[in-house]
């Protein structure tokens, strides 16, 4: 055995909590860019100490969902359009591959994962709808079998998460998101692997397309 090695001291949950908490807040809009924060407020309406919520910082600022700004203190940053083309890019190549996968392993997708997203769709909670989004992606991923896809999508689905947020704000396409889906989820039952692979990645190009015609909209 190694002699003298230091103790690692465990990254508390709660620090976790927070993170989750503020991402959500970021990716719901509640959160604006260009938003303000302190850790005192946030502390506060957390009712947390101020240690998680600077550990929570830290780990979204590494994450670029937020920024110093000289004399201005720490901001939600704004949404970045270039590198979300490039996400979206590897999303859709990534998820065509884990239909395709589902599909030839005869995977037969849970009808409730479309049932509640379309109720999701119509209601007002924003996070209701992105969890309802990605239980169904996420199911797609496990059915693929194949555990570096699922851990690949992890690396970038709370950017996804964010842009998601973004367009979900658009009412008209919240239904066309579940209509594009449940097309996957038949081509998938029915073991029509090219066509699910096709539909999955058009269904990540459309969404990266939304999202930059939105932002381009904000912007004029």
């Amino acid at each position: 055995m190694p002699a003298h090695l230091h103790k690692i001291e465990a990254v508390p949950d709660l620090a976790d909590q927070v993170y989750r908490a503020l991402l959500d807040a970021i990716s719901e809009g509640s959160l604006a860019p260009g938003v303000r924060i302190t850790q005192e407020e946030l502390a506060e309406q957390l009712a947390v100490s101020r240690q998680p919520v600077l550990q929570a910082l830290r780990l979204l600022k590494k994450d670029g969902f937020i920024l110093d700004a000289p004399g201005r203190g720490i901001l939600v940053a704004p949404l970045d359009a270039a590198w979300l083309a490039n996400v979206y890019q590897v999303r859709s190549a990534l998820d065509g591959l884990a239909a395709r996968l589902a599909s030839e392993h005869g995977t037969q997708l849970d009808s409730s994962l479309i049932a509640q997203g379309r109720k999701a769709a119509r209601g007002k909670n924003i996070k209701a709808m992105m969890d309802a989004d990605m239980a169904f992606h996420m199911a797609i991923y496990e059915a693929a079998r194949n555990p570096l896809i699922e851990e690949s999508a992890k690396l970038h689905w709370r950017h996804i998460r964010r842009a998601m947020g973004a367009v979900l704000q658009s009412a008209p396409l919240r239904e066309a998101v579940w209509d594009e889906h449940e097309a996957i989820a038949k081509a998938i039952t029915a073991g029509k692997a090219d066509a699910a692979e096709k539909l999955m990645r058009g269904h990540g190009l459309s969404a990266g397309n939304n999202l930059q015609r939105l932002m381009s909209d904000a912007a004029a």
